[in-house]
């Protein structure tokens, strides 16, 4: 996929992982943390993820498009080879998210009144808590500094901090 309507798709589909990654982050953590939430969510925890990790090859494909059709420039590459580390936090979160689902569905619910249980269920209960709050953690913070280079590619020299046209800050056109 190269462009969307006129526009190349990279600049369209990057929202989708800016959104996604985040969103399946922060739903793994609380469904890791909190077992009751997951069991709720059900199929949607390991579904979010899955498509958060489809989004992100798509939009690394669009970009390295993006990145063929336009002047070679040292942050725009930065940009690039920032972006190919996203699919193993993709991974990671889905891949976890499928776990969390998992363990969610193969451990009942204490009954109200009676005190939680410790074995093996619990172990790999925090373990995967643990887990998943590390590669949310790096996930989003991946995400962010990618997004970052990247408007930093794609604005650096692209605007003035003075207004060109004459119209002042506010004016609304």
């Amino acid at each position: 996929m190269s462009l969307i309507n006129g526009l190349p798709a990279h600049v369209l589909l990057v929202h989708v992982v800016v959104v996604l990654v985040p969103l399946s982050a922060l739903a793994l953590v609380v469904c890791a943390l909190f077992p009751q939430a997951a069991r709720r969510l059900g199929p949607v925890l390991p579904l979010l993820a899955l498509v958060t990790l489809a989004s992100v090859p798509l939009t690394t494909q669009a970009g390295e498009w993006l990145e063929r059709h336009v002047d070679g420039d040292p942050l725009v590459r930065r940009h690039a080879e920032l972006g190919d580390g996203m699919l193993p936090w993709a991974l990671g979160l889905f891949v976890l998210a499928t776990g969390v689902w998992w363990i969610s569905r193969r451990t009942q619910a204490p009954e109200a009144g009676t005190p939680a249980r410790t074995g093996p269920g619990s172990v790999l209960r925090i373990a995967a808590a643990v887990l998943s709050l590390v590669v949310a953690v790096g996930a989003v913070v991946d995400v962010y500094r990618i997004g970052d280079s990247g408007a930093k590619a794609a604005w650096h020299d692209a605007y003035s901090k003075t207004a060109k046209s004459g119209k002042k800050s506010g004016d609304g056109g």
